[in-house]
């Protein structure tokens, strides 16, 4: 859902020729520059994808909002009078999970972090042995994972599940 932009840097001061970016697939988007007609092509590209900035002047591509899909390897080649220049990038796609916490009739405690890219680490406070957790792969990438602690007998008045990821960190007490 934010934006991603991959850099093509290259030097000004030598004329630039032609800018083409690629993702690495079959049939996938291509977009390419001429300066010498200023023309700019899209073949199988997504409206997601375009130029961040006049490609004559800085070459990167924005995707926006980036999704699962675009996830991948990218190729730009830059044609300038000094030669041909070939730049890779990978793009990872970071997801973050939704978190919720709840209590069940019996005193089970559940901490879920939901569909997020990679699996979030699910902790507690106070610290417990007695947790148990489970995972689901999902098709498109995305973990759930879910984390059970009994709170029955316990005397302390609150527990805290912490959900850490790449994406974000979230605190949720009961």
């Amino acid at each position: 859902g934010h934006e991603a932009v991959l850099s093509c840097p290259y030097v000004s001061k030598v004329s630039l020729l032609m800018v083409t970016w690629k993702m690495k697939c079959s049939a996938c988007c291509l977009l390419a520059y001429r300066s010498d007609r200023n023309e700019t092509r899209k073949l199988n590209c997504s409206e997601r994808m375009m130029w961040k900035y006049l490609p004559g002047s800085d070459p990167a591509l924005r995707i926006y909002p980036v999704n699962l899909g675009d996830e991948g390897n990218y190729s730009c080649e830059i044609v300038s009078s000094a030669g041909n220049f070939l730049l890779f990038s990978s793009l990872t796609v970071i997801v973050p999970p939704v978190v919720t916490l709840t209590c069940d009739r019996s005193g089970v405690v559940v901490c879920q972090a939901s569909a997020g890219k990679p699996a979030a680490d699910i902790s507690w406070i106070p610290a417990s042995n007695q947790s148990t957790e489970e995972e689901v792969r999902h098709p498109n990438g995305t973990v759930t994972r879910v984390s059970y602690v009994g709170w029955v007998n316990s005397t302390l008045p609150t527990v805290t599940c912490l959900v850490t990821h790449p994406a974000t960190n979230q605190t949720l007490s009961l």
